[in-house]
């Protein structure tokens, strides 16, 4: 499930293209969900043009299905199911003008060290890379306002000190083990990885933390330091689970892409 040396494989040449929006079966719905989270992490700031991938565990298998390069490449905000293609051991089997991402090490290593969860985001979002930056921590300073940001907050969000590609399975190893069992870390001067049970999950907490990260950059601008939500509160704030916390944020977004005319075909 891993893809070894220091750079991405060439493209393919004698594997003929596969239209990825005429898959079927939970392979083709998972393609379509992967699409649509990269037009979402895109469209919410968290992608600057070409850079950043979602990745997901193929149905049953152990290979993955991410967001691959291709001479035809349009940025993330119109990625289609065609542009999601599955990587397996060896990068040999990607159709004609396909490879994989530099940094599909991410997405291989983390896979590969947390059966507990599906999928797995790498974005460059950047009022967190300027929290980091600017030593600020991302810590608990809101509670309702966004709970979920909150708790990830409250157990400390990791950060991986090294600032450059993840582009072989040492350093995506590496970056596996600064993420350890949290649902998110911090690439200093890069971006974030973050995981989930389901593709869903993991581009909400991505976007979560972008939030938190943005009132953290507001709320210190006066030269103040916030303070954290009391653990009284936090200990009052109630669990509302993966329908309201995941499921209805990602139904918004897709309803924002529609609105926008960059929806995909159901």
């Amino acid at each position: 499930m891993t893809v070894t040396g220091t750079q991405a494989p060439g493209p393919r040449t004698d594997v003929p293209a596969t239209p990825g929006t005429e898959a079927d079966g939970a392979a083709g719905e998972l393609k379509l969900v992967l699409a649509e989270a990269c037009r979402v992490i895109a469209r919410a700031g968290l992608a600057e043009d070409i850079l950043g991938h979602v990745s997901a565990r193929t149905p049953g298998g152990d290979a993955v299905l991410v967001r691959s390069r291709s001479p035809q490449e349009r940025g993330l905000l119109f990625t289609t199911p065609a542009d999601i293609h599955e990587v397996g051991d060896k990068d040999d089997t990607l159709p004609l003008g396909y490879r994989a991402p530099n940094e599909f090490p991410i997405h291989s290593q983390v896979l590969k060290a947390r059966r507990d969860v599906n999928s797995v985001v790498h974005a460059h979002a950047p009022s967190v890379v300027a929290c980091d930056l600017a030593g600020l921590e991302l810590r608990p300073i809101v509670g309702a306002y966004n709970i979920p940001a909150m708790r990830m907050a409250s157990e400390g969000i990791p950060l991986y000190p090294r600032s450059l590609l993840i582009n072989n399975d040492e350093l995506g190893a590496a970056v596996a083990a600064t993420l350890g069992d949290r649902p998110a870390c911090v690439l200093r001067g890069h971006g974030v990885v973050t995981v989930g049970e389901t593709v869903e999950q993991a581009v909400v907490r991505a976007l979560n933390l972008e939030i938190l990260a943005r009132m953290t950059l507001d709320a210190n601008r006066p030269g103040t330091v916030p303070p954290e939500v009391p653990e009284e509160d936090m200990s009052a704030m109630p669990d509302l689970g993966s329908t309201f916390n995941d499921m209805y944020v990602w139904q918004y977004q897709r309803a924002q892409l529609e609105l926008a005319g960059l929806g995909l075909r159901r």
